[in-house]
């Protein structure tokens, strides 16, 4: 079989940009996105793609697309909905582990679909971390099965992930360069991958729950990934270990019965085994760190914390209705909106020789003080009476902007990483509203993705969920430079001929009379094979104008070839150079051993259901 192409000098310089591409990603000398850069600036001045078209894919559907879900991603973080995601995992997963991993892993599946992996993992670690330090499961028989999860998951829509993204950008400028007569190649819908997506998110939960959980138990046992590296954002098993500050936070309802009746929260604080009082609400007043002489009334609800025997124990005694449900507090106990934190005391503090009661920290501050650590000693008991001094490890439970507000005042500096933007947890209901009206658009009307996505970026905006220069700093412009630099490279590898130059000399080099589906799954492999080295952007870039030349030359679909390609991508469980994979593998303290051993099964199992899947949607 002959190529019937000659190879000529503008497939050279491409065919050689591809290769530079390459190595510098191998050898990772130079940052990915000024890489990128510069394949954009040798494309312009050597007129491989015009001067005045240089610079479109800035303006392409495919980075709009990414920002716009970043953006989207950012809304729905600044709600704390993530945090309310974690706090029903615990109740509905009630400790069993099985039901914990799948329940997790399903949902972050879903959620990836409409958001950059990247964006879900980073949302999903500290929801890890959480479900770690509560159940006591190592963190590593959760991280990678839920990271699988993502992978599979952002095959339901083409904006999971981004060479799906980039793939309708790409099937449009291979029309400039197909044969006379053959009908233009559309770009896919929203989700016109989702039978392959939902397929993959099946398998990934079924792979885990039969095989890849006993791979990781085993690992375990060997004393590898225990999990005792837990992501920094998490602190509740920390604070557990350190102070003994551990358990669920409860409503206790105040009967009239209650001998609380008429006390202060001062005065409740200091009865036998009670819990931490973190909250209280009186007829319309509700406060967290409640000061200490605000009244408990019949009807009022308190926020306690501690173990649930505990808690029980007190409510007993004490005549209150205990719920593990916060249906009063729900708000105030929000992660995303108040937590733990902890404090030194400088040398130059005012708090220094004045004890917390004096402070009256929670009344001009909203701070609650739990627990101080002076050399090493942890002292709980009547903390507010006992009298600071410099050095002094301070634990708190506040609102995070009560908490950046106070310590403005240079008084104490905060040492737990907490989250310093806005949260804004009573805007969930609208983001919520906002992003189901985004996908109802994606699925009604025949509109491009990135102007639906902008859609409800805009609305985001327009109603106080995101701030502008949010919404800017929500933006990874490291991804959009990559991406905007790289789409050129694809152009010119379908312009210059270079790509169905390379698409030919495959063929040369094969059977005859191999069938369409084996060069579907040797392209599936090769583009697996360039993402474990080079970025899943990168191998998109290049394969997919392959994929669509070696589609042409054998009479196949070139959409099918070009999609099985772009999902194949992001068929990394193994390597640090998916980003994601990077993101997991110190937390959990995955070895590479373990990482191939777990992840190349289910990558093999990616390969023979995104092959089929797509085949079965195009058979004619």
């Amino acid at each position: 079989m002959d190529s019937g192409l000659t190879l000529t000098n503008e497939m050279r310089l491409v065919l050689g940009l591809v290769g530079f591409t390459m190595a510098m990603f191998l050898f990772d000398r130079i940052r990915a996105d000024l890489i990128a850069l510069v394949v954009l600036v040798v494309l312009g001045i050597t007129g491989l793609v015009a001067p005045e078209e240089i610079f479109s894919g800035f303006s392409s559907n495919a980075v709009m697309s990414i920002m716009s879900t970043m953006i989207l991603g950012a809304g729905l973080d600044r709600t704390g909905a993530l945090n309310r995601l974690a706090s029903w995992l615990l109740r509905r997963g009630r400790g069993i582990e099985q039901r914990l991993v799948l329940m997790t892993s399903a949902i972050a599946g879903i959620n990836s679909a409409f958001m950059q992996n990247p964006s879900v993992m980073a949302l999903y670690l500290p929801v890890a971390a959480r479900l770690s330090s509560r159940t006591g499961m190592a963190l590593s028989r959760l991280l990678l099965p839920i990271t699988s999860a993502i992978i599979m998951g952002a095959a339901l829509t083409m904006v999971g992930t981004s060479p799906l993204i980039l793939l309708n950008d790409l099937l449009v400028s291979a029309n400039n360069n197909l044969p006379s007569g053959m009908a233009t190649l559309e770009p896919l819908p929203m989700f016109a991958p989702a039978p392959v997506g939902v397929t993959l998110l099946i398998a990934s939960l079924l792979y885990f729950r039969f095989y890849g959980n006993r791979k990781l138990a085993e690992a375990e046992a060997e004393g590898k990934g225990s999990g005792e590296n837990v992501t920094p954002s998490s602190t509740e098993g920390y604070f557990a270990r350190t102070y003994g500050i551990d358990g669920d936070v409860f409503e206790l309802t105040v009967t009239a019965e209650s001998p609380l009746v008429g006390m202060s929260v001062a005065e409740a604080e200091s009865l036998h085994e009670a819990p931490l009082l973190l909250a209280l609400k009186s007829g319309n007043d509700t406060r967290l760190a409640p000061p200490a002489d605000m009244r408990i009334w019949v009807g009022s609800v308190i926020g306690a914390m501690g173990p649930r025997q505990q808690v029980a124990d007190f409510a007993q005694n004490q005549f209150l209705r205990m719920s593990s449900r916060l249906r009063n507090l729900g708000d105030l106990f929000n992660p995303a909106r108040a937590g733990i934190s902890e404090a030194v005391v400088p040398p130059t503090s005012r708090y220094i020789g004045k004890t917390a009661r004096e402070l009256r920290l929670r009344h001009t501050s909203g701070i609650s003080l739990l627990a101080i650590n002076r050399d090493k000693k942890v002292i709980r008991e009547d903390v507010r009476a006992v009298e600071l001094r410099a050095g002094d490890m301070l634990v708190f439970h506040s609102f995070w902007q009560d908490l950046r507000r106070t310590a403005g005042n240079r008084d104490f500096a905060v040492v737990t990483d907490y989250p310093k933007g806005e949260q804004r947890p009573h805007k969930f209901k609208i983001a919520m509203a906002i992003f189901a009206v985004t996908i109802l658009i994606a699925l009604t009307a025949k509109l491009p993705v990135a102007l639906t996505l902008m859609t409800g970026v805009a609305g985001m905006l327009l109603t106080g969920v995101l701030k502008m220069d949010e919404a800017y700093s929500a933006i990874n412009w490291k991804t959009v430079f990559l991406t905007a630099g790289l789409i050129p490279l694809g152009w010119a590898m379908d312009s210059s001929g270079a790509a169905a130059w390379v698409a030919g000399n495959t063929l040369a080099n094969l059977p005859d009379g191999t069938p369409a589906w084996a060069l579907q799954v040797v392209l599936a492999l090769l583009t697996t094979t360039f993402s474990l080295v080079i970025s899943h952007v990168g191998a998109t870039i290049v394969m997919v104008p392959i994929a669509i030349s070696l589609a042409l030359a054998v009479g196949g679909d070139p959409t099918a070839f070009a999609l099985i390609t772009a999902l194949s991508a992001s068929n990394n469980l193994m390597t640090g150079s998916n980003p994601i994979i990077s993101m997991i593998t110190g937390p959990a303290g995955y070895g590479a051993r373990q990482m191939w051993r777990v992840g190349a099964p289910m990558c093999l199992l990616y390969t023979v259901i995104a092959v089929t899947v797509v085949n079965l949607m195009f058979w004619k």
